[in-house]
């Protein structure tokens, strides 16, 4: 027969919502760094279009102007 490990004995006696707890705690310690890299990039696209999103509407109607101005 073989020998259970002192881990799975303990696992046995715990409660499924605390099994189930640490297994998110397992996951997120193990992607931890794929976590934080989304993490990073989302948050700097967020301040990236928060800071840019003026200038870019600035010269899309400096743009705009100039070609109605053109036509005219």
């Amino acid at each position: 027969m073989a020998k259970r490990s002192g881990t799975a004995r303990r696992r046995d006696n715990e409660s499924v919502p605390t099994r189930a707890v640490d297994s998110m705690f397992w996951f997120v310690r193990f992607a931890e760094f794929e976590i934080l890299f989304i993490l990073f990039f989302f948050i700097a696209f967020v301040i990236f279009k928060d800071l840019v999103s003026p200038l870019f509407q600035f010269f899309f109607y400096i743009k705009l102007v100039r070609t109605t101005e053109s036509v005219d």
